[in-house]
């Protein structure tokens, strides 16, 4: 029989040598958990917490502030994929968090505008109203039965657009980079040439 120690590789329990550490089943879990938790509390929050009607002026305020905290929130997740012993699972969970911010984000937006300046789309926003159209403009869907009337929200719409496009295009290739990075610094993934 082969003495593994004479080998030089670890044997798994069926004695076949791993070709890479997997995440275990735990660890998913758990990812998955935070994955799920994020999202519900986000979602909660934009349910529940009290928006008012001060004007067009603050949605932009809020508008800017949402995106420099989700490019916070970025820079600190692609950070926490460098240095997780599991690159891939927190890369998910990096782009879920930032994903469900940025639609929160831009729902929050819509439904503001529409509350302080009515009439800015083609019908009066609830909050469903206001998310089911900040997701049917990211997914490129847009089936045009609530559409921005006004040039705050047809500017708004386009800053979303372009941002969805940048959210998919540029901060996949970065959570990529992470995870590479994460997977040299732990060994298990050789340098790039």
């Amino acid at each position: 029989m082969d003495d593994p120690a004479a080998s030089g590789k670890e044997r798994d329990r069926s004695g076949r040598a791993p070709s890479r550490k997997q995440p275990d089943r735990r660890a998913a879990a758990l990812a998955l958990a935070r994955a799920v938790g994020i999202s519900v509390g986000l979602l909660t929050a934009y349910y529940l917490l009290p928006f008012d009607e001060r004007g067009t002026g603050n949605t932009s305020v809020l508008l800017t502030i949402g995106l420099v905290a989700v490019f916070l929130v970025f820079g600190w997740e692609v950070r926490a994929i460098v240095q997780s012993p599991h690159p891939r699972l927190k890369a998910v969970e990096a782009l879920v968090a930032t994903l469900v911010m940025y639609l929160v984000l831009f729902a929050s937006g819509y439904y503001l505008l529409e509350r302080s300046t009515p009439g800015s789309f083609s019908e009066p926003l609830t909050r469903t109203d206001a998310l089911y159209f900040t997701l049917t403009t990211f997914s490129t869907v847009g089936y045009g039965d609530i559409t921005a009337r006004s040039q705050t929200g047809r500017v708004a719409t386009m800053l979303q657009m372009a941002g969805g496009l940048m959210l998919v295009g540029v901060a996949a290739r970065i959570l990529a980079g992470a995870v590479q990075a994460g997977l040299r610094r732990q060994g298990r993934e050789p340098p790039q040439q």
